[in-house]
């Protein structure tokens, strides 16, 4: 039975998924249907969290904009996710990010990867 889901499970699963982690920062390019037609949105912002596997896995986007902060939570696999582009490597020191919340301005920040 395990087998049968594993493999429905593997059928809907993306190839092609960009190897990012929390602390990255991300731009998710999503298709959004308006009426008839279709296009792509961005929404950048830094990978708070990761939940999950297989593929029901999530994660989570977190942005500033116009002071209020915004988080979008999206399926890794989702049909309706273009792509996933890492913007800038990060290196946090936690498993999830959720402290970010409480900050503001610079404090915010991940520490990149880049500079060691």
């Amino acid at each position: 039975m395990a087998n049968i889901i594993d493999q429905i499970e593997r059928e809907g699963m993306k190839e092609n998924v960009e190897k990012f982690s929390v602390g990255d920062t991300v731009r998710v390019n999503v298709r959004i249907k308006e009426g008839d037609k279709e296009r792509i949105q961005a929404f950048e912002g830094v990978v708070i969290s990761r939940k999950n596997g297989g593929i029901r896995e999530t994660f989570t986007v977190r942005k500033i904009s116009y002071g209020v902060g915004v988080e979008k939570t999206y399926p890794i696999h989702s049909p309706k996710i273009a792509s996933i582009e890492i913007v800038r490597r990060g290196k946090p020191k936690r498993a999830k990010l959720y402290y970010v919340r409480n900050l503001t301005g610079k404090a915010a920040k991940v520490k990149s990867a880049d500079n060691k």
